[in-house]
């Protein structure tokens, strides 16, 4: 939930809090890490005569996936964090890109950086503004856009995705979703200036933007932009989800349940 000032109330929801309300089924998924997890635990072999020692490693894979999504999340911060400071430092404004690096160097992961670099340098980045928060009253949200730069003379809303890579070493796309999110963003009405002081002003970048999703994998990097022509549907789901987001809230915060009742008397 987002607020329009420092220490002020939420109320309304995030670009991604949205979005999640889109469900994926991810029970599939997350037995296959589990199965993995325990085919690949060494201490197997000698679990299997002893029921006990099964159930605890039996019990532990169940966890793989969680485990797992909370690693990928914790690096992903890692790299948005450098990326951040990396465009920090090319505004000329307040950073910490040693701290960053040292963050990523110390979970082995400065191919992540090097790739990133890379990316920036391919592309003749100018960057314009980075970690932008944004807000629309009209439909009710918020968000923060990673960043906002000149690419090829072109003013573009960059999203960055951390992917790992296949085993070709390819980097994975990312997911259509983002098209979704970047949607979102470029139809924001306001951009924050001040957030202690609750300061806003017009959102300067809007629908003439190029949206861009930017993969950061340790074996490169991919680039792709959101096609113009599918904005109207994916802007058009995010619509029904912010309303579908605002039921359940209501629902919620409503805390209605269903109510027993007794025969009828006779």
């Amino acid at each position: 939930m987002y607020c329009r000032m420092v220490g002020g109330e939420a109320i309304v929801p995030s670009i991604t809090t949205v979005i999640g309300m889109d469900n994926m089924d991810l029970s599939g998924w997350a037995g296959y890490m589990a199965a993995k997890s325990l085919s690949e635990d060494q201490r197997l072999s000698q679990a299997l005569a002893d029921g006990r020692q099964l159930r605890s490693l039996v019990r532990d894979a169940a966890n793989a996936a969680e485990i797992y999504r909370d690693q990928a999340a914790a690096r992903g911060d890692r790299v948005h964090n450098y990326a951040e400071a990396w465009a920090l430092q090319a505004l000329g404004q307040e950073h910490d890109l040693a701290g960053a690096k040292a963050e990523l160097e110390a979970n082995n992961e400065l191919a992540y950086a090097q790739h990133f670099e890379s990316w920036w340098a391919d592309y003749n980045v100018e960057p314009l503004a980075a970690e932008v928060t944004v807000w629309n009253d009209t439909v009710g949200y918020a968000g923060t856009i990673d960043l906002v730069a000149k690419i090829g003379g072109r003013v573009c809303i960059v999203d960055y995705k951390t992917k790992t890579s296949d085993r070709d070493g390819i980097v994975k796309r990312p997911d259509d979703k983002v098209i979704m999110q970047l949607a979102a963003a470029c139809k924001a009405e306001e951009q924050i200036v001040d957030a202690e002081a609750g300061v806003w002003k017009p959102w300067e970048y809007g629908m003439d933007s190029m949206l861009l999703a930017v993969a950061l994998g340790d074996t490169g990097t991919r680039t792709f932009m959101a096609p113009t022509s599918a904005m109207p549907d994916y802007w058009a789901k995010f619509f029904a989800l912010r309303r579908n987001w605002e039921a359940t809230h209501k629902i919620s915060q409503a805390r209605a349940t269903l109510a027993e009742i007794t025969p009828p008397a006779r």
